[in-house]
C-alpha cells in the first residue's frame, strides 16, 4: 500500500515537474544510498571506528559462546555417568549462563545497531550536503535516493562519493 502511494506520488511529481518546466527539459538525478555508505570516505572510517570500539566485546561474546559450547559437550558427553541429582543441577547451570548469553548477545547486537545507525546518520547528513552542492552547481530540478530502476546515465553516486572524499 505505501509503495503504491510512493510510486503515485512519484508519478504525480513528475507530472507536475514536466508541466512546471513547459518546454524547458527537467534534469533528474539519482543516488545510491546503499553504495555510498559501503564505498565513501567518511562510510569507511565510520564502519572501521565502530569495529574497534566494539572488538572488545564482540572478543568476549567468542569466549562466552566457546564456553558454552564446552558446557554443552561436556554436559552431553557425562550425562550417562552423572546422578540425576547432579545432572539436573549441571543442566541447570547450563540454561543460567546460556540465558546470560543470550541477553548479552542481544544486548550487544541493540548497541551495536545504535552506534551503526548514529554514524550512518552522520554520514547521510554529509551525503545530503553534497548532493544539495552538485544539485545546485549543475542545475538539476530533482535527486531521488530510492528508485526501482534509474539509468547509469542520472547516476550521480560517484560523484557525491569524490566530493565526501574530498571533503565537501
Amino acid at each position: 500500500m505505501l509503495k503504491k502511494l510512493a510510486i503515485y506520488t512519484l508519478a504525480g511529481l513528475f507530472a507536475l515537474l514536466a508541466l512546471q518546466a513547459g518546454a524547458a527539459e527537467t534534469k533528474i538525478g539519482f543516488v545510491n544510498t546503499e553504495k555510498i555508505f559501503r564505498d565513501a570516505a567518511p562510510a569507511v572510517r565510520a564502519q572501521k571506528k565502530i569495529e574497534k570500539e566494539f572488538e572488545k566485546r564482540d572478543q568476549e561474546m567468542q569466549r562466552h559462546a566457546k564456553q558454552l559450547q564446552t558446557m554443552q559437550e561436556a554436559l552431553e558427553k557425562n550425562s550417562v555417568t552423572m546422578s540425576e541429582t547432579e545432572k539436573r543441577n549441571k543442566e541447570r547451570e547450563f540454561n543460567d549462563v546460556n540465558r546470560d548469553f543470550q541477553r548479552k548477545q542481544r544486548e550487544f547486537r541493540e548497541d551495536l545497531n545504535q552506534r551503526r545507525n548514529e554514524e550512518l546518520a552522520s554520514v547521510l547528513e554529509r551525503a545530503n550536503k553534497a548532493i544539495k552542492a552538485i544539485a545546485e552547481a549543475e542545475k538539476f530540478d530533482i535527486i531521488l535516493q530510492e528508485a526501482v530502476y534509474a539509468a547509469p546515465r542520472i547516476d550521480i553516486t560517484d560523484r557525491v562519493i569524490k566530493a565526501l572524499a574530498d571533503g565537501k
